[in-house]
């Protein structure tokens, strides 16, 4: 893999396509991040979309459709691209529903209402998820838990930002992040690839790819990493 430094969107989405994958900030839990590779132009929140890695977050699901960006591992944020996300699906998915996991007690209870709500409408942002939910107030913490829970089960991801609004001030607040079912954003030929795959024959692709990015992995944070 080149490991050239990392001087602009452009660059970062070059090396991200060749890694396969990358926690969204610094490196740490000693897996891999991207990050490492920044140059010194590379400056967060700065609000320009070329050196600012906060505002990539965002143009990787504006501007592409082979990379994905949600809280993937270790409940943070991270990036898998295209060729990678059969994979962790394969893993994190295990060929099951979320009724089945639900079933199983893999999945909690305001985790399957959050899902159900969100295939309902197609995609929600975050703030809408309450208010369409019927959570009240003391239910802020639970949602929360359970939208990091639906993540890291890759059953959804984000797909964009939208602001609040109302029909008397129009747009206001700070962007919001929309969420959608894994399957929407990525479609029917990636999730038709990840259900040929067996789970441990995914891991063990993964554990590879990783300890070629980084051999001084530690063994149990890989495994987290892989399994979420």
């Amino acid at each position: 893999m080149d490991a050239a430094p990392i001087r602009d969107f452009e660059g970062f989405c070059t090396a991200l396509l060749q890694a396969g994958f990358s926690l969204g900030g610094p490196n740490g839990e000693g897996i891999f991040t991207l990050c490492d590779r920044f140059a010194p132009e590379i400056r967060w929140h700065t609000g320009d979309p070329q050196t600012d890695p906060w505002a990539w977050r965002m143009r990787v699901l504006d501007e592409r459709s082979d990379i994905a960006y949600a809280k993937v591992f270790f409940k943070k944020s991270g990036y898998i691209t295209r060729e990678w996300a059969p994979a962790f699906l394969a893993v994190r998915r295990r060929g099951s529903t979320l009724e089945e996991d639900y079933a199983c007690g893999l999945v909690s209870h305001t985790a399957r209402r959050i899902y159900a709500l969100v295939q309902e409408y197609g995609s929600l942002a975050m703030h809408q998820i309450r208010p369409l939910g019927g959570f009240g107030r003391e239910d802020r913490g639970a949602v929360e838990r359970a939208v990091v829970e639906l993540q890291m089960g890759m059953y959804l991801t984000l797909c964009g930002r939208q602001r609040k609004f109302s029909p008397r001030h129009g747009e206001y607040g700070w962007d919001s992040t929309v969420l959608c079912a894994t399957e929407a954003f990525w479609g029917d030929a990636v999730m038709e690839q990840a259900r040929k795959l067996r789970p441990e024959q995914a891991a063990e692709r993964i554990a590879a790819r990783v300890l070629s990015l980084h051999p001084d992995a530690p063994r149990r944070a890989l495994r987290r990493f892989i399994l979420g």
